[in-house]
């Protein structure tokens, strides 16, 4: 095996010259391409597990010191029963093994309970990966409809995986912040001995044997850990008749925090925590995803790419980019059960040239799919 090792011509205090930033963009955009030669080859490993992975620091900002002590010293298990006022359905037992690896939390809205069961019965059937306990649990919000309610009870009876907050109306940004910190606040609380946390949504297809084989090769220390589809210089909204807009009185930079994308991402325990106690800093009003990245920025944390989460995109279904990649939005109930039932009829591994096959051909059906649904929005 050839083995290639290079040295970074900056460190973290200092900035890259033009050709550096340039270098180091092409790397990143092209991340996924190379990854598509499977997770053996060397080159893979260099671009994703040591160019896109953030350099030990030395902090000596005074802001970021304290909110990162006060992290370490956050201790909400003595104040369960207070805490457990904050949600209609606490389930403070749900995360009971002594040694989780991953947790998964699944944002769901209350009335989405065929959405919720098709994730029960496909990718969260899952107990353990690689011999390490994970555990997948639902969070949703309040309801006016008591017939909703009712019907939450009745299922949070039966599967013991649900989570329900007393924020009303997550639609608002400031509803969407509430109900995550409040998600954040209940896994210090109630599950603070789980290593990582996945958070996403209830409409995206998630890997959990490919996540679980990524992390478990990291190699590096797990705690600063803030996974996903990066955002970089993003431009904030300052047209004022935006619902996103952002005042350069509130946020004076030319590009926000980099952040990784809503659907989903990784944060390590500590991170968790870190993002909780800086969330009181941060009083702009900005999408939830855009906000876990201010709040990591305020702590220390620079997120870490990797190309094989998809985002927000819905990805063309592939089997054998399906077990390389590690999540795909945008699924309903029924194309998600189809996907799955098609994985575990064909079962086994992909091999390196079905694979890089697998994954041209959902790429390329990917890019088609997005042409045809914009254009057929133009004839409307």
């Amino acid at each position: 095996m050839l083995l290639i090792y290079f040295k970074l011509p900056w460190s973290h205090e200092l900035k890259p010259n033009l050709v550096e930033t340039q270098t180091l963009r092409l790397l990143r955009v092209n991340s996924f391409h190379i990854s598509q030669l499977g997770t053996g080859c060397t080159v893979t490993y260099f671009v994703e597990e040591y160019l896109l992975q953030p350099s030990p620091v030395v902090y000596t900002d005074g802001m970021v010191a304290d909110v990162r002590e006060r992290a370490r010293k956050l201790d909400l298990s003595t104040i369960k029963q207070k805490v457990s006022r904050d949600y209609i359905i606490s389930n403070p037992d749900a995360c009971r093994k002594p040694d989780l690896f991953l947790l998964a939390l699944v944002f769901s809205s209350p009335a989405n309970i065929t959405q919720r069961n098709a994730v029960r019965r496909t990718w969260a059937n899952q107990t353990q990966i690689q011999e390490s306990p994970i555990k997948v649990l639902f969070f949703t919000a309040s309801t006016e409809s008591s017939t909703i309610q009712q019907d939450l009870i009745k299922e949070s009876e039966l599967h013991g995986d649900l989570i329900q907050s007393r924020v009303v109306d997550v639609s608002s940004l400031h509803g969407a912040k509430e109900n995550t910190l409040l998600a954040l606040r209940w896994i210090i609380t109630f599950c603070p001995q789980a290593h990582l946390v996945l958070l996403t949504e209830d409409s995206v297809f998630i890997n959990l044997p490919a996540i679980g084989s990524y992390l478990r090769g990291l190699h590096r220390n797990s705690e600063d850990l803030y996974l996903g589809r990066v955002i970089q210089k993003e431009s904030p909204h300052r047209n004022p008749n935006s619902p996103r807009y952002l005042s350069r009185i509130l946020y004076p930079g030319k590009y926000i925090p980099e952040y990784c994308e809503g659907t989903a991402y990784i944060l390590s325990q500590d991170v968790v925590r870190k993002v909780y106690v800086a969330s009181s800093t941060v009083l702009a009003p900005i999408p939830v995803d855009v906000f876990v990245g201010f709040c990591a920025q305020k702590a220390g944390v620079t997120p870490t790419h990797s190309a094989r989460f998809s985002g927000e995109r819905h990805i063309h279904y592939n089997a054998c980019c399906y077990r390389h990649l590690f999540s795909s939005a945008g699924m309903g109930s029924q194309e998600l059960e189809r996907v799955w039932q098609d994985l575990e009829q064909k079962g086994g591994k992909c091999s390196l040239l079905k694979t890089y096959s697998g994954l041209v051909a959902c790429k390329v059906r990917t890019y088609l799919d997005k042409m045809l649904l914009q254009n057929s929005k133009e004839q409307t």
